[in-house]
């Protein structure tokens, strides 16, 4: 069934580090894509077919604005109401989220432990909710190039890092929407 004609919006969470620079970048523009899907008769709101959030696989930067560069990276590319706050993942967002995307190999290590850890807690409760996990990928995967491709953090250098990030994520946006089309 495809994202189109799927009546449950499909949740998408993105991560980062620090959920100030790569994944608030991916979930603006993954927003900003999503909310200009055209309409069509069995989706008339195409905008609600996501639920989309971002989050850190630390809580460095909790509560925090994204990076200064990130809003002028976006802003430079018409994305222009985008508003967020940092937050570390959390054990429930393997429950809430169909997609968890890491940005590097070493977020998604870092997810992946989350994952662990969350299932194991909750084969000890005997009112364990039977609702699938949220599938767990590298974002690079729907990017066109290699299933490995990571977008770089761009926090500790200049301006090209940061606009190198949005090429990727606005690729990798576009091949998992194609992706979910084609499903």
């Amino acid at each position: 069934m495809s994202a189109a004609s799927s009546q449950r919006p499909v949740s998408v969470l993105f991560v980062c580090l620090g959920n100030i620079c790569r994944s608030p970048m991916a979930e603006g523009v993954f927003r900003n894509l999503t909310n200009t899907l055209p309409s069509s008769s069995q989706n008339p709101n195409a905008s609600n077919r996501f639920v989309i959030d971002s989050a850190g696989t630390g809580a460095y930067h909790a509560l925090s604005p994204p990076d200064p560069r990130t809003m002028e990276t976006l802003e430079k590319h018409g994305v222009t109401t985008y508003d967020h706050a940092a937050r570390k993942l959390r054990p429930q967002d393997f429950l809430d989220f169909d997609y968890i995307f890491a940005m590097d190999s070493e977020n998604l290590e870092d997810i992946e432990e989350a994952k662990t850890r969350f299932v194991r807690n909750r084969k000890r409760s005997s009112a364990a909710e039977e609702k699938p996990l949220a599938k767990t990928l590298m974002y690079g995967s729907f990017g066109g190039k290699s299933a490995d491709e990571e977008v770089d953090d761009p926090y500790y250098g200049g301006q090209n890092g940061f606009d190198v990030a949005y090429e990727q994520v606005t690729r990798f946006a576009k091949g998992f929407l194609t992706s979910l089309e084609e499903n």
